[in-house]
């Protein structure tokens, strides 16, 4: 029997597929076991926190996402909110929240321009410097929580060992039909890939936008200064904890990430920044996405060759019952059930973004473009090419 010169790279791939969204599914049942195993309210000690949040410009919904930190349902706790400069629209907003709490320790930091390339560090040193805590909640300014978020956060810390948690998202999109695409991909493509990386070597890496560290382990690693110039830098505190010696854990908290609304083709280059983030942070990884992609294969497969249909039919439905697995028991994410149609659509375009990433290195961040060096490390454009890499 003759194949189609494709069908040598197709059917590998759509196997592959299909095998990795097995994976997913056992890293769900693997994830979910861990949080049932966590202790009961009252049963652990309750550790105090400080949340840092770092702020610049007004997201979508900031002033909401802020309040929901104040809301927390938990004796001991602190909130710092850094700004770079007293002009940043954000600080009127910063300020109104806390006049409504006014029993929430809080204080704002006005941080001055960063020395950093990643402005995001800066004002987390600058904070975790003025934090009273030793357990540091470091949370985007997207992101919005449950009242609920630090007692669970409290019974992970019960375990003396764990030094670095890193919080799963449900991204939760605004008006925008490619942000909503966006979404459907991160709550079941990305946090899949996150599960499937946590079954088979467990939590080596952190991924933003919301951790938690112990400052005995921040400091270990050499501490924010250490990823200041680096475009990944959540997901190298979590790898550098590791090394370390510190366990790092992905939390049963669910946090949302409000990513609010992009048009058409600012939505395409964001994709294509963040792949060409994975490329440089997780080069194997990055070539090893050639698998989680079943339903573009599936269509290739049905293109290549139509009679191997029940390949296909397997792997698109192989990547049905997979996200459902992450959306549902996973991240308990209600945009999955509503909007489930248009996952091979978002599967396709996010499949496209793959492979545009291969091509080029440089990205634009903050109104500055970045060629991205080992480990994301942010080198201006106009440098130099590094021989080193570096």
């Amino acid at each position: 029997m003759e194949f189609p010169a494709p069908l040598f790279l197709l059917l590998p791939l759509a196997a592959g597929a299909v095998v990795y969204c097995g994976m997913v599914c056992a890293a769900v049942v693997s994830y979910r076991r861990r949080a049932a195993r966590l202790p009961a309210p009252g049963t652990h000690p309750q550790p105090a926190f400080s949340i840092l949040k770092p702020l610049r410009g007004l997201d979508d919904g900031l002033e909401e996402n802020l309040r929901s930190f104040f809301r927390q349902d938990y004796p001991h706790f602190e909130i710092l909110l850094g700004i770079d400069t007293e002009d940043d629209p954000a600080l009127p907003v910063a300020e109104a929240v806390r006049r409504e709490f006014p029993n929430v320790p809080s204080r704002i930091l006005v941080t001055g321009e960063s020395p950093y390339r990643n402005p995001k560090d800066y004002s987390l040193e600058r904070m975790a410097a003025e934090a009273r805590h030793d357990i540091l909640v470091m949370s985007d300014s997207d992101i919005r929580v449950g009242p609920e978020m630090l007692r669970t956060l409290a019974a992970e810390f019960a375990d003396p060992e764990l030094g670095c948690l890193t919080c799963p998202y449900r991204a939760v999109p605004g008006r925008s039909f490619w942000t909503r695409l966006e979404a459907l991909g991160m709550n079941t493509e990305f946090m899949a890939g996150v599960l499937v990386a946590r079954l088979v070597e467990g939590m080596k890496f952190g991924v933003g936008p919301t951790m938690v560290m112990r400052r005995e382990a921040l400091e270990a690693i050499g501490g924010f200064s250490r990823v200041k110039d680096s475009y990944i830098d959540d997901f190298l505190l979590g790898r550098y904890a590791a090394e370390a010696g510190f366990r790092t854990e992905l939390s049963a908290y669910v946090i949302e990430h409000r990513i609010g609304s992009q048009p058409f083709w600012k939505n395409i280059k964001h994709r294509v920044m963040w792949q060409r983030g994975t490329r440089f942070s997780r080069p194997a990884g990055y070539y090893g996405q050639a698998f989680t992609f079943p339903i573009p294969m599936a269509l290739l497969l049905l293109l290549a060759a139509p009679s191997w249909w029940p390949l296909a039919a397997l792997a698109a439905a192989a990547r049905y019952v997979a996200a459902w697995a992450v959306a549902g028991p996973a991240l308990r994410d209600p945009l999955f059930r509503r909007w489930w149609w248009l996952l091979p659509l978002q599967d396709v375009v996010s499949w496209l973004s793959w492979l545009a990433a291969f091509f080029g290195n440089t990205i634009v961040w903050r109104g500055r473009r970045y060629r991205l060096g080992a480990e994301g490390r942010l080198i201006p454009a106009a440098s130099k090419p590094d021989p080193a890499g570096r």
